[in-house]
C-alpha cells in the first residue's frame, strides 16, 4: 500500500465506526416491516400484536434520544456510544433467539435504548472528530449512509427473511456491532463538555414523558378515543413542565435559547419533516409490495437542504401514480428521486444544525435533531397511515380495508379471486393519497428552510485545531 495514502485512510476510520452504528439502528427502524407475517406464523400470534415489535422500538428511541444526548455531554460521547453498541448487540441477540412474542417485544424495547444512545452521540462524535472541510465531507458521507439505511431496511429484511428466516434480521447485527466496538475503542477519542453541568433530572423526566406520550399517541391513532386524548393531554402538560423546568434551571438539558437561532430551529423542523416526507410512506408501500405483489461544504445549506427537500417532495409525487394494474417498477423513479433528495439535504442539514451551536453543546444539539427526526418519522407514520386507510376504505369499504391494511391481501384473494381488481385499485388509491400528503410535508419543509435560513457572506475559515475550537463557539452562520 502506498504509505502516503495510509494516513488519509486512517483519518476516516472513526467515520466508519460511527456510520456502522448509525446504519444498524436506522435499518432496524424499517427492517422488521416485511417479516411480520412470518413472525406471526412462527410465534403463533397475531399481526396486530406484532406491531409492537416496530412501535416499541420507535417509541423508546424517540423518547430517550435527547435525554441521552445531554448525558453524553457530561459523561463522554464515546462512552455512551459504546454502551449503546453493546446494549444494541445484546438486545439483537435476544430478539433473534426469542421463543415467544413477549420476549421479542421486550428485547426490541431494550434495543431502542441502545439505538437512542448511538443516535444521540453519532453527530457529536463526527462534529468533534473532524473540522473544516473534512467535517462537511464526514457529514456528507454520514448523511448518505443514513438515507440509504432508512431506504434499504425493507429490502434487507425481505432478503434475509426469504433466504434465512426472520431471526436473521436481528442476528445480522452481531458481527457489525463487534467490528464497530473494536474500531471505536481503537480510533475514536473521547469528548465531553470540559465544564460539565449538573444533570437536569426534571428536564429529562418531563421531556421523556412528553416524547413517549406523543409517540405512543401517534402510533395508536384513534384520535377521538379517550385513551388518545389522554395521551395528548399528558404530552401538553409534560411539555409545559419541560419548558418551565428548562427556563428555571441554570444548567438545562436543552438550552431553549438555541431555539432563538432561526437556522438551528429550521434544521430541527426540516429534519422532522424530511423523515415524514422521505420514509414514512415506505411502511405502507412495503405492505403493498409484499401482500399484493409478493415481493457542502461551500454551498449554502439554504440551497442544499431546500433543494433536497424539494426533490424529496417531487419523488413522493412521482410515486403517486399507481393504477389498478401497476407493478413495482412504477415507483422506482420516485424512489430514486427521494434517495437523491435525502442525500442532498441530510449532510448539510446535520452539519448546519451542529455548527449553529457551541461545540460544548454538541451532544445536546445532536440529541435534539435526532429526537425531531424520530418524532417526525412517527408523525409521518401516523398521519400517512390515516390517509392510506381512508383511501383503502373509500375504494374497498371498511370491512375489506381492515383486512388489507392488516397485511391479509393474499388471504382475501385466495378466498375470493374475483376481488383482485378491487384490492389492486384500493391499494393504488390509498398509496396515491399517502404520497401526495408526503409531498406536502416535503414542500412545507422547503418553505420553512428558505424562509428561516438566511444566507450571509462567507465567514472566515474556522480554526482547524481542537484547542482553537474550544476557545470559542462554532459559528452560528447559515453557511455550512
Amino acid at each position: 500500500m502506498d504509505e502516503r495514502k495510509e494516513p488519509t485512510m486512517r483519518k476516516w476510520l472513526p467515520l466508519v465506526a460511527i456510520c456502522a452504528g448509525a446504519c444498524m439502528l436506522l435499518v432496524d427502524v424499517t427492517i422488521v416491516n416485511v417479516a411480520l407475517p412470518d413472525m406471526a406464523r412462527q410465534l403463533h400470534t397475531t399481526f396486530s400484536d406484532l406491531q409492537w415489535v416496530i412501535d416499541l422500538y420507535a417509541l423508546v428511541l424517540g423518547a430517550l434520544v435527547l435525554t441521552i444526548g445531554s448525558v453524553a455531554d457530561r459523561f463522554g460521547r464515546r462512552r455512551l456510544y459504546l454502551i449503546g453498541l453493546v446494549l444494541f448487540a445484546l438486545a439483537s441477540l435476544t430478539c433473534g433467539l426469542a421463543p415467544n412474542v413477549g420476549l421479542l417485544i421486550a428485547a426490541r424495547g431494550v434495543q431502542g435504548v441502545g439505538a437512542a444512545a448511538m443516535f444521540a452521540t453519532t453527530m457529536a462524535l463526527i462534529s468533534n472528530t473532524y473540522t473544516g472541510r473534512e467535517r462537511g465531507m464526514a457529514f456528507g458521507i454520514w448523511g448518505a449512509v443514513n438515507g440509504a439505511a432508512s431506504a434499504v431496511g425493507p429490502i434487507i429484511g425481505g432478503l434475509l427473511t426469504a433466504n434465512f428466516g426472520w431471526r436473521w434480521i436481528f442476528l445480522v447485527n452481531l458481527p457489525v456491532s463487534v467490528v464497530a466496538v473494536v474500531m471505536t475503542l481503537r480510533v475514536i477519542g473521547e469528548s465531553k463538555d470540559p465544564h460539565p453541568k449538573r444533570i437536569d433530572v426534571p428536564g429529562m423526566v418531563s421531556f421523556t414523558v412528553a416524547a413517549g406520550a406523543l409517540t405512543y399517541a401517534l402510533i395508536r391513532g384513534a384520535w377521538t378515543s379517550t385513551e388518545t386524548i389522554a395521551l395528548i393531554a399528558v404530552t401538553v402538560v409534560a411539555l409545559v413542565t419541560f419548558v418551565i423546568a428548562e427556563r428555571r434551571n441554570a444548567a438545562p438539558m436543552l438550552d431553549l435559547k438555541l431555539l432563538r437561532n432561526p437556522t438551528f430551529t429550521a434544521m430541527l423542523l426540516a429534519g422532522a419533516l424530511l423523515s415524514a416526507a422521505a420514509w414514512a410512506a415506505m411502511t405502507y408501500q412495503s405492505l403493498w409490495l409484499q401482500s399484493v405483489l409478493g415481493l457542502l461544504h461551500r454551498t449554502s445549506p439554504r440551497w442544499m437542504v431546500g433543494l433536497g427537500l424539494l426533490v424529496i417532495a417531487l419523488g413522493a409525487l412521482a410515486q403517486a401514480v399507481l393504477r389498478e394494474n401497476s407493478s413495482w417498477p412504477v415507483v422506482v423513479p420516485g424512489l430514486v428521486l427521494v434517495g437523491i433528495g435525502a442525500g442532498l439535504a441530510m449532510a448539510s442539514l446535520t452539519s448546519t444544525a451542529m455548527s449553529a451551536v457551541p461545540w460544548q453543546q454538541a451532544g445536546m444539539a445532536g440529541g435534539a435533531l435526532s429526537a425531531f427526526r424520530q418524532l417526525g418519522y412517527a408523525l409521518g407514520i401516523a398521519v400517512l397511515g390515516e390517509v392510506f386507510d381512508s383511501g383503502l376504505s373509500h375504494s374497498a369499504g371498511p370491512g375489506l380495508s381492515a383486512a388489507l391494511s392488516g397485511g391479509q391481501a393474499q388471504a382475501v384473494l385466495a378466498r375470493t379471486p374475483a376481488l383482485a381488481p378491487v384490492v389492486h385499485r384500493a391499494f393504488a388509491d390509498g398509496l396515491d393519497l399517502a404520497y401526495v400528503v408526503a409531498a406536502g410535508f416535503g414542500l412545507l419543509a422547503t418553505v420553512l428552510v428558505f424562509t428561516l435560513v438566511r444566507p450571509r457572506p462567507q465567514a472566515a475559515a474556522a480554526p482547524a485545531t481542537g484547542e482553537a475550537r474550544s476557545a470559542e463557539p462554532a459559528p452560528a452562520s447559515a453557511e455550512a
